[in-house]
């Protein structure tokens, strides 16, 4: 466990395989998730880049900051007509209590279809 300020930042491999839907299409699928988990907020799934069909992946303007992990970049889901503006984020320079996300994305549950199961 490292901390920031107080402010407890975990990290470590999800066991078992996450699919994320996004509208019927599966926009990732790993073994190879981390669960971040942060002071008393729920924990949350990072996907490695690699496994992310990021064809469907558009950069957006978006960014924030977190005090604790740095800086956010957004991506909005989109297929064609189709699509879900900052749905998706990542941090690309993430602060030394995060680096293990660094190359990984994170989705609004709200936005996708998560989906854990056990590894094949």
């Amino acid at each position: 466990m490292e901390m920031a300020d107080n402010h407890p930042i975990t990290t470590a491999p999800a066991t078992g395989r996450v699919v994320v839907r996004w509208r019927g299409r599966v926009v990732a699928d790993t073994t190879h998730a981390l669960a971040l988990s942060e002071a008393n907020y729920p924990p949350v799934l990072y996907i490695p880049r690699a496994d992310a069909n990021m064809k469907l992946f558009e950069r957006s303007a978006r960014e924030t900051t977190c005090p604790y992990k740095g800086e956010a970049n957004y991506f909005t889901l989109r297929d064609g007509e189709e699509a879900d503006a900052n749905a998706v984020w990542t941090y690309e320079q993430p602060k030394p209590v995060a680096a293990a996300i660094k190359d990984h994305l994170a989705f609004y549950p709200d936005r996708v279809q998560i989906e854990r199961r056990p590894a094949d």
